[in-house]
């Protein structure tokens, strides 16, 4: 459903675009990149010049290159356009710190915690921090579950697979835990192999 009409005229002044690309590799490991642009619909006087219409004043890339296990193994950003040229793009190698962080175990937590304030770049950060779910739906279907001893990674990670929802219960009925207190998960006689269990 799209938004509903707005109810009074307006004159736009800013886009930011946001995309994600996921990879599979040749070499068994995975890219996600993203790229932010922020472009004015008017002139933009900086205290660095005027940036003019339609010229981004941000052009932000990221590569994150993972494992299998959505270990970070490799990482490298780059910035094409920024309001201090020179100046923003130094920070960017500071970024390799996240290299050897699981994005699905504390990312978010260290990404601000070393990036955080003047650490690091606002705009590159805000990136990082929707890494986790693009790697998420890059792995979507990619990855089988269903034999697997482990929990699929995709659980709960949202609302709808979480292990105590009706999703999970039926369509993954091995990894279901009752939400009634007292109740422990469902006896394994539930999972035999049947198709609901498999990812």
């Amino acid at each position: 459903m799209p938004l509903p009409p707005p109810t009074a005229q307006r004159a736009r002044k800013h886009t930011r675009s946001i995309t994600f690309e996921g990879f599979r590799r040749d070499d068994g490991l995975w890219d996600i990149e993203a790229h932010l642009v922020d472009v004015k619909d008017q002139d933009l006087n900086l205290r660095s010049g005027v940036r003019k219409a339609g010229v981004p004043v941000h052009d932000i890339s990221v590569r994150v290159t993972i494992d299998n296990a959505m270990n970070v193994v490799d990482v490298v950003a780059c910035a094409d356009y920024t309001p201090f040229t020179g100046v923003c793009e130094q920070i960017l190698p500071d970024y390799r710190q996240i290299i050897g962080l699981n994005l699905f175990k504390g990312f978010l937590k260290a990404v601000k915690n070393l990036f955080g304030d003047t650490r690091g770049c606002a705009h590159l950060s805000e990136l990082l921090m929707a890494v986790p779910t693009a790697a998420f739906q890059t792995f979507a279907g990619e990855m089988k579950h269903g034999e697997s001893e482990k929990k699929p990674f995709h659980l709960d990670r949202c609302h709808a697979l979480a292990t105590d929802s009706d999703v999970v219960r039926r369509f993954y009925p091995r990894w279901y835990r009752d939400p009634t207190p007292g109740q422990g998960p469902l006896p394994k006689a539930c999972n035999p192999s049947s198709k609901e269990g498999a990812a």
